[in-house]
């Protein structure tokens, strides 16, 4: 049986939050699947719709546009992400280990997790490798920044970038290898699968260890280098 966990987001992603009913959660749910098929550029509100058997209007209601809607998206994934990292490192203290456990739970956070029924991580994740990076590379990205809708993507950096400082408080650009990471994670994968010879690790059947080999060499390198 699925569990109730809700992901805490800004308020202004969206005209009504989807959580809280249940045709929101079937145009979150849905609206994943059909990114996923036919990408973001072909998507739009019309054909949610009609996926849904319900109304462009009806979908209105909950996000202003399918910009709007692929940021919550993308908003709810890193906070899933900070989620997770939350939960599988309680109680760790040891700052070598917390970071370990970080790297790990960077590259498999995609796991489908029955938890939440209305979100398939796995397909969510393959829309962050393949569209993430459209929801900030746009004209509006500093008044949408001022907005704080980019709030947990940067809450998600600062934890990751105070394990770096954690480990070794020397190092001088903690959030710089911090995005760097999730930026590494999301193109090598899509490298792997789309254009292999722009990256020297290989993803099979959703198996992305050596994805996480790769975090790690260029992680404890970079911060090994700055102990001399």
């Amino acid at each position: 049986m699925a569990i109730s966990i809700r992901i805490s987001l800004n308020e202004a992603l969206f005209q009504r939050n989807p959580q809280e009913t249940t045709l929101g959660k079937k145009i979150i749910k849905n609206s994943i699947i059909l990114i996923d098929e036919i990408g973001f550029e072909a998507f739009n509100f019309k054909k949610l719709a009609a996926r849904i058997a319900s109304t462009e209007a009806s979908v209105y209601r909950y996000f202003e546009n399918k910009h709007m809607l692929l940021l919550y998206l993308v908003s709810w994934y890193w906070e899933w992400v900070s989620f997770l990292i939350d939960i599988n490192t309680m109680n760790i203290s040891d700052p070598k280990r917390r970071l370990d456990i970080i790297i790990e739970t960077l590259v498999s956070a995609s796991e489908d997790n029955p938890s939440i029924e209305y979100v398939n991580e796995s397909i969510l994740h393959r829309i962050i490798i393949s569209e993430s990076s459209k929801v900030y590379h746009t004209k509006e990205v500093d008044l949408e920044n001022k907005e704080g809708l980019f709030l947990n993507y940067k809450k998600l950096s600062e934890k990751v970038a105070g394990a770096i400082s954690a480990l070794n408080p020397a190092f001088p650009y903690p959030r710089t290898l911090a995005s760097n990471l999730f930026e590494m994670v999301n193109n090598h994968i899509y490298f792997a699968l789309h254009l292999p010879s722009l990256t020297d690790v290989q993803v099979k059947k959703d198996n992305y260890e050596e994805v996480k080999n790769m975090l790690t060499f260029f992680v404890y390198r970079l911060l090994e280098t700055a102990q001399k």
